[in-house]
């Protein structure tokens, strides 16, 4: 079973309870929090579940706050991690084909909760296609 991290801000949260609910037995879901609609600063969730992606604990991970910028940018942080703000699924299938993306920003007060899911189904679905691409994503990390 794919292990996923999940973690979001106060804009997030309805979406990470839904979304853990929406994949619930399909997938192994490790939350990183935050646990209410209370206000919170975001890296305190992002950091630990970039950490997890980071270190090969989950598999891939998703993030959820109110733009998607702020998480993803937070996320980008880690040598490792290749987190992509997505608001349509053609852009997290090409994050996954041609960036090798790890990670993936949903912008939750932008976007519907069921064009959240079909983002995120692609995202998970989708692998990394190597070949030319291969180079280019090792070339992402600068130290």
């Amino acid at each position: 079973m794919k292990k996923l991290a999940i973690a979001c801000d106060h804009a997030g949260y309805e979406y990470k309870e839904k979304l853990k609910e929406h994949f619930c037995g399909r997938f192994e879901i490790q939350d990183f929090g935050t646990d209410s609609a209370e206000s919170v600063d975001y890296p305190d969730f992002v950091h630990p579940a970039a950490n997890s992606v980071e270190t090969g604990d989950n598999e891939l991970g998703i993030l959820i706050c109110g733009s998607g910028n702020g998480v993803q940018m937070s996320a980008n942080k880690h040598k490792d991690v290749r987190c992509a703000l997505c608001w349509m699924p053609e852009l997290a299938e090409l994050s996954r084909q041609h960036n090798n993306a790890n990670m993936i920003a949903i912008p939750a007060r932008f976007i519907a909760f069921e064009l959240a899911v079909e983002i995120i189904e692609k995202f998970i679905s989708t692998e990394f296609e190597g070949g030319r691409h291969a180079g280019r994503v090792a070339k992402i990390a600068s130290c």
